[in-house]
């Protein structure tokens, strides 16, 4: 199977999507250049009217993404960065969000939001913020944050597919990661999670490169006798409580993984549903690894301090078996 990258996935699920269905269209700043290069070359192939330059407006870029949606399209809304949002807020919440309710299911709106998140460049704290949390608490938004190059061409097809908004999250840092891509059709469905680490001791939930810090504790765990079962949930919602709990109801004990802050972050909704659904399975209470609540920071020494490192998810699985 062909190794590609996280990138060259990305492009090659726009590419094939736009080219299977002309109602598909890429819209956003700085598209035609492709400033992160996923989008890069497109608009030699699509041209003005499917690949749109739009100027620096995020609120105004997000709503015509919501009005193009709604009117028959399929737009890719790329806004660079995930913290860019916070500018498109209202129009994903207000509109994109509830716009099919309030409507009572007269239109539909297939719409992925597309952006970068989460740290590892030492972007700033302007660039680098992970900003999943915001749109999972949102009706309606279903939130998508792959791991590997596989897992994004298969999720981001499917998200452009599907007939409601996406708010699709990239890591910052997984860009040039390789990994195994089949040339042939595929889609990787949203809201089910994948296994990809087996154990028996204690499972680790996680999304986006916090999986790869997962991998790496769990290699370290098995040095100490510790089986760590790894799980990339890799939609956030609708996420896959039912492998969770599985997975759960074998080992006995839960760690959850998030970039975000530990305050209505990811890692909380996970850890608060398996004590909330899964708490007989469980032989120690559900321990939780999220960055620390302060802004991100420029300098990467530091930046490297605020966010989840696999020495602190070795020591959350530790302290499960200590219980």
């Amino acid at each position: 199977m062909p190794r590609k990258t996280y990138i060259a996935a990305i492009k090659e699920a726009l590419t094939e999507e736009m080219r299977d269905d002309t109602s598909v269209i890429l819209m956003g700043e700085d598209v035609r250049i492709g400033v992160f290069a996923g989008t890069r070359g497109l608009h030699a192939e699509f041209g003005d009217l499917r690949v749109v330059d739009t100027p620096i407006s995020e609120l105004a870029v997000a709503g015509a993404g919501v009005g193009a949606a709604a009117t028959g399209l399929r737009p890719i809304v790329d806004l660079m960065f995930g913290t860019f949002l916070y500018l498109a807020f209202d129009q994903i919440a207000n509109q994109a969000g509830a716009m099919r309710y309030m409507f009572g299911g007269q239109t539909t709106l297939p719409l992925v939001y597309m952006v970068q998140n989460g740290t590892g460049s030492s972007a700033g704290h302007h660039h680098s913020q992970s900003v999943h949390p915001f749109f999972m608490n949102m009706p309606l938004i279903k939130v998508v944050m792959p791991s590997t190059p596989y897992d994004v061409k298969g999720l981001l097809k499917a998200s452009i597919r599907d007939n409601n908004p996406v708010v699709f999250l990239n890591h910052l840092a997984l860009g040039g990661q390789r990994g195994e891509v089949p040339d042939e059709e595929y889609i990787v469905p949203l809201g089910k999670g994948d296994i990809k680490r087996a154990g028996k001791d204690v499972t680790i939930a996680a999304a986006g490169l916090m999986v790869h810090h997962a991998l790496k504790a769990a290699a370290a765990l098995e040095k100490d006798g510790i089986d760590a079962e790894i799980i990339d949930l890799r939609t956030l919602k609708p996420w896959d409580e039912t492998l969770v709990l599985e997975s759960v109801a074998k080992t006995g004990r839960f760690v959850a993984v998030d970039e975000s802050s530990p305050v209505c972050g990811a890692a909380s909704e996970w850890a608060a549903t398996v004590a909330e659904k899964g708490f007989s399975y469980l032989k120690a209470a559900p321990r939780r690894v999220a960055s620390k609540p302060v802004p991100i920071p420029f300098s990467p020494k530091l930046e490297k301090a605020v966010v989840p490192s696999p020495d602190d998810i070795i020591a959350a699985a530790k302290a499960t078996l200590a219980d």
